[in-house]
């Protein structure tokens, strides 16, 4: 990754310069949705997640970092330009005060196809309303400690690429192939057509316990979560092949939804049933 050339640091001091454009707002979550994906670009925030989304094969924009650490990170930049401000100069761009001292704006890649993702993964995770960008972020980690190896969305899910869900998937969400099935939940047939056994995760519906799913049935998975209250939709429980539950204990009636995709993922990577 460059390491051994620095890019000469461009110092700006208006916070209003026009070439920090990509770094805007980076609070107003309205504003970025309609803005980032639009323009084909994503923020990646601290120099390791930056590092993780330079192995991924992610093409830098640009770099904007605290002037005081220009020699520790502007070999980051490699060809892209990097620039450098006073902590006053990134938060009055930003809207926040950048304690990790690095941002960079990346060009995002095209998206595979949901045929494709199907074809190449052996367990995948499926999301249905998943609007919360911390909840997306560690469902990524989750999935890709356990050895689920893609993650198919909704389309009204939240976007993987936005500064939070990166930040706390800790660059994972780099590293797990995902894909938008924009039918929905219509497209969900090609999930059971490409081999896998559809498990939707919900209480209703004569579920069973996670635990007792055959060995078969775990040889490729597909969980399928929805958002936290409603659950998944009633359409997208019709598509499953059947529905499993978490046993709870204490009157707890569920899990936060990431910590659901850890316990569930974590069972379903066993070979056999407890």
């Amino acid at each position: 990754m460059g390491q051994n050339h620095h890019v000469p640091a461009i110092d700006i001091s208006d916070p209003e310069d026009e070439r920090l454009a990509d770094y805007r707002a980076l609070t107003d979550l309205a504003l970025r949705t309609r803005f980032e994906q639009p323009h084909g670009l994503f923020i990646a925030e601290g120099h390791q997640v930056i590092g993780r989304a330079l192995r991924a094969g992610y093409r830098m924009r640009s770099m904007l970092i605290d002037a005081k650490r220009v020699d520790q990170l502007s070999h980051l930049a490699e060809d892209a330009p990097c620039y450098a401000a006073g902590p006053d100069v990134l938060e009055s761009v930003t809207g926040f005060h950048v304690h990790r001292g690095a941002l960079a704006s990346f060009h995002r890649k095209p998206l595979p196809e949901p045929g494709e993702l199907l074809t190449s993964v052996k367990r995948l995770v499926v999301l249905e309303g998943i609007n919360n960008h911390t909840n997306i972020g560690a469902i990524f980690r989750v999935a890709a400690g356990l050895g689920f190896d893609g993650v198919l969305l909704a389309p009204d899910c939240a976007d993987p690429l936005y500064r939070r869900s990166v930040r706390v998937s800790m660059g994972e969400v780099f590293a797990v192939p995902y894909a938008y099935l924009d039918e929905w939940p219509n497209g969900l047939a090609q999930v059971r057509e490409a081999g896998f056994t559809l498990h939707g995760l919900s209480p209703s519906r004569g579920a069973i316990d996670i635990g007792r799913v055959s060995a078969e049935e775990r040889e490729r998975p597909a969980l399928l979560f929805g958002a936290e209250g409603p659950g998944l939709t009633a359409a997208a429980l019709d598509a499953c092949d059947r529905t499993v539950v978490i046993p709870m204990h204490a009157g707890v009636d569920s899990l936060n939804v990431a910590a659901a995709t850890a316990v569930a993922c974590w069972e379903l990577s066993q070979p056999t049933p407890r």
